[in-house]
């Protein structure tokens, strides 16, 4: 479908000036320079304009294109089921999930309905918001934002999650993993009666991108600063070939929910990562 609005442009200096007026003025121009070059923000725009026409799927399929990435798949997803919680362990940090909304779109014929819930502050990428549920991991959930999240769930479009919520991080012994699942993959798919399909995607960022992260835990720094680097690592992937390794379902019925949530998913986090080849 074409669409005929203005296409989505990246303006760090327009962003500063509106949103922090009030010390726009004391910040040096090489210092923004430095900022648009850290998010690659001619890079992106050129993503976004040469994919202008297109949205949700459609998007994402252009973008993978643009970057001559490619991904195999070993397993399939039940054929002829949708109403299915799809969840991954998430190492790239946004490109992932763009292979992963392509892919369930593949596998179910080429629908363009999937959804996926995501970090509410991500729902600002207009090409990608008929896919996205924002969730807000920080505050209270709107009243519009719970209803969408709920008819979606009662819906038979299938659904994506990434449960850690969160890039994967190096940890202390070298190995790279997700942090911490949220139980609330869990409780939605009792709620809802959707099995569960773990899904294993094989990739890693840059050395350089868990260093960063590594410094600033050390550092006893809160805020997430190596998420500017991850534009970056999109770039860094162009021409990669990715494995995706998909697991049998995990009925709904056999989940029991509530104080056993997190332990759940937990289990489903080992299961994810069971899934990578040896």
């Amino acid at each position: 479908m074409r669409n005929d609005k203005a296409p989505m442009r990246i303006d760090v200096d327009e962003v500063l000036r509106l949103r922090m007026p009030g010390y726009y003025k004391f910040i040096p121009g090489f210092a923004i320079k430095m900022l648009e070059r850290a998010i690659c923000q001619d890079g992106l725009n050129r993503l976004l304009l040469h994919n202008a026409d297109k949205s949700g799927v459609d998007f994402c399929r252009g973008v993978i294109d643009d970057l001559g990435v490619s991904y195999r798949v070993n397993g399939s997803l039940p054929e002829n089921d949708s109403r299915v919680i799809i969840v991954s362990n998430h190492p790239l940090g946004g490109l992932d999930g763009m292979i992963l909304a392509a892919m369930v779109s593949e596998q179910y014929g080429g629908r363009k309905d999937v959804k996926f819930v995501v970090n509410d502050l991500l729902t600002f990428v207009e090409p990608l918001r008929p896919i996205f549920l924002g969730v807000n991991k920080h505050g209270k959930q709107s009243r519009e934002a719970a209803i969408s999240l709920e008819e979606a769930f009662e819906s038979d479009v299938p659904m994506l999650m990434f449960p850690a919520g969160l890039v994967s991080r190096q940890n202390g012994e070298g190995v790279i993993a997700d942090l911490k699942w949220n139980k609330m993959v869990v409780n939605k798919a009792i709620s809802s009666h959707r099995d569960i399909i773990p899904l294993h995607f094989g990739g890693e960022n840059s050395r350089f991108f868990y260093k960063f992260a590594r410094l600033r835990t050390l550092l006893g720094l809160k805020f997430n600063i190596e998420m500017v680097r991850l534009p970056a690592e999109v770039f860094k992937s162009a021409g990669k070939t990715f494995d995706i390794n998909i697991g049998d379902p995990i009925r709904w019925e056999t989940l029991r929910g509530g104080k056993y949530a997190q332990s759940e998913a937990d289990c489903l986090r080992e299961a994810v990562y069971s899934l990578a080849p040896r």
